[in-house]
């Protein structure tokens, strides 16, 4: 069993006994460091064919936060991690890279969970993962996660009902992709998550899918090979999880100006933003 799987097992085994939405609760200061260590070729290389990207080149924007994953999962299901890992949520990540970073970096990496917030469907965490080279910081991600629970705020009788979110614009196609059925077992293969909401439909229902999902850090990663035919480096990236993308399925990506998104027919998966340098 891997260090990622054990991780997984922790957190079912831990979760019952935790109750998000605690009063009082509070995050541990605990950090896990990664060592500086050689990126290991072959796992990059599956990796970078399953999400689309060249496999010679720089290295992916997303894969330091594949690298530091496996550190934030023992930290999130560690017995004094406020929140049930089980049903956490991946809501958003922005992810900042100061330079080029390329496959024979041997990279530092530090994993932290930064804040609580109130969120009007539960509580959600920020996890950071960090990325030194010599000391130097040379990357960067914030992500949020969810925890889903009865907040006790209530909305007055009186009050009109409150307005549905506006749906965002919708951008340009720019490409279709089909998305076959064992997507979730391939990323997962190279990324280390074999979360079971994204490898069958039977282990999905388990954890109230109708289908098995699409990894949604596999969408932002095909998203950014996509965009990375463009002029310049993609230096940052903001992408914000609107819906699961059920598997198999065939989705839109598209694009205007910084913008992008990815769409199934008129539901909106993954809207999100990207930067270039110069």
């Amino acid at each position: 069993m891997t260090g990622l799987s054990l991780s997984l097992a922790r957190g079912a085994v831990t979760s019952p006994f935790k109750r998000a939405g605690r009063p009082g609760a509070a995050l541990p200061a605990d950090r896990e460091v990664i060592p500086s260590g050689r990126i290991a070729p072959g796992p990059l290389a599956a990796y970078s064919r399953v999400c689309g990207f060249a496999e010679s080149g720089p290295l992916p924007l997303t894969y330091p936060h594949v690298m530091g994953f496996p550190a934030a999962m023992r930290l999130m299901t560690a017995r004094g991690f406020p929140l049930p890992v089980l049903g956490l949520v991946h809501t958003w990540i922005e992810i900042t890279a100061h330079r080029a970073l390329h496959p024979t970096d041997e990279l530092e990496l530090t994993v932290y969970a930064a804040g609580l917030t109130p969120h009007r469907r539960g509580t959600e965490v920020t996890m950071v993962t960090e990325a030194r080279l010599s000391g130097d910081l040379v990357w960067e991600s914030r992500s949020g996660y969810l925890s889903r629970h009865a907040t006790g705020t209530t909305t007055p009788t009186s009050a009109p009902p409150a307005s549905p979110p506006a749906s965002p614009p919708e951008l340009p196609a720019a490409a279709e992709w089909r998305l076959p059925a064992d997507l979730g077992r391939r990323y997962g293969a190279a990324s280390g998550d074999r979360n079971p909401i994204h490898l069958h439909p039977v282990t999905a229902r388990l954890f109230g899918f109708p289908r098995h999902i699409a990894h949604g850090m596999w969408t932002v990663a095909r998203c950014l090979a996509e965009a990375g035919t463009g002029p310049g480096r993609i230096r940052s990236v903001r992408a914000d999880f609107k819906a699961p993308v059920p598997l198999p399925s065939t989705v839109t990506y598209a694009a205007e100006g910084a913008a992008f998104q990815v769409r199934g027919g008129s539901r909106v998966h993954l809207t999100g933003s990207l930067t270039r340098e110069g």
